[in-house]
């Protein structure tokens, strides 16, 4: 007989967008024997950080553990070695953020201690569990790991749904650089991560004063089939929600698409030449009506 658990582990960005732990660690324990190092059963801990001390001395005690696919998803497995009606330990470690993001290291979190619903079946045991960081949580460690993450939707002006397969370029308005590239999946939403590495490319970079964070005043440009569709003005990095942007959060981008100000040039193009031509006719149309009385 032998268990089998899956899930899947995401965190919040912001309020309406998630993110899937990509790459990071899932490990299952069995409880521990000693009363006073138990933990409360059947809540979740908020990512409590655990020490590396902490880490080895539960080595002992692990079942199992597995790495997150690109959508967070999981799959564990291990031999009965215990009853299905003992809680477990479900820690998570994450070597580094999603998009390969922040500084490299070893940053290991307890998850939860509870007795999972098991469901029996020919082979032995079958349980799910899934978990989704507050973004409270998530900001923290994307702040200390000196990495961003940008999400939003990009749509044209007036549009009432997102564009896909958009290439979203932004910029560091300070120094002008590229910060950080995605592409907009099939509800047009990109998500784009940069770390303190991509803002100063090797040079300190100073603070401004007033400043709360050390985050970057940033703009954007979009393309389709690598053809510039739209770019900001760097006059937009002023904006509220622009500046000293936040380690998780949410930009909306809405563009007029430089097709349409072409189209528009090219009409307002035609219609001086209409105007011109109109005004010639009626000149010579005059010329012809005084000609005309003249000779009468």
């Amino acid at each position: 007989m032998s268990y089998l658990l899956i899930g899947n582990i995401s965190a919040l960005i912001c309020q309406d967008c998630v993110e899937p732990l990509v790459n990071a660690r899932i490990r299952v324990y069995l409880p521990a024997v000693s009363a006073a190092s138990e933990q409360p059963i059947g809540i979740f801990n908020d990512m409590k950080p655990l020490s590396a001390r902490e880490v080895l001395m539960k080595a002992d005690r692990l079942l199992a553990e597995a790495t997150l696919d690109d959508k967070g998803n999981f799959s564990l497995r291990w031999k009965e070695v215990h009853l299905f009606t003992e809680a477990l330990e479900l820690d998570l470690c994450l070597d580094e953020l999603p998009g390969k993001n922040g500084t490299r290291q070893s940053r290991n979190f307890h998850l939860s201690k509870l007795v999972l619903h098991w469901k029996r079946n020919a082979d032995g045991y079958v349980g799910a569990y899934a978990y989704v960081i507050p973004a409270v949580t998530w900001h923290n460690i994307y702040a200390n790991a000196g990495a961003w993450v940008i999400t939003g939707v990009v749509k044209p002006h007036f549009a009432a749904s997102g564009q896909p397969h958009l290439k979203v370029e932004a910029y560091n308005a300070v120094t002008g650089q590229l910060i950080g590239q995605a592409h907009t999946n099939e509800a047009g939403r990109y998500t784009l991560h940069f770390s303190r590495q991509h803002l100063s490319n090797g040079v300190m970079q100073s603070l401004i004063p007033g400043r709360r964070a050390t985050g970057p005043d940033v703009y954007f440009k979009i393309y389709r089939n690598n053809e510039l569709l739209w770019a900001e003005d760097e006059s937009m990095a002023r904006l509220p929600g622009r500046q000293d942007l936040r380690p998780c959060s949410n930009v909306n981008i809405i563009y007029r698409s430089s097709r349409v100000k072409r189209a528009s040039e090219q009409l307002g193009s035609w219609l001086a030449d209409v105007i011109t031509l109109t005004g010639q006719k009626r000149k010579k149309s005059d010329k012809y009506r005084l000609l005309t009385h003249s000779l009468l």
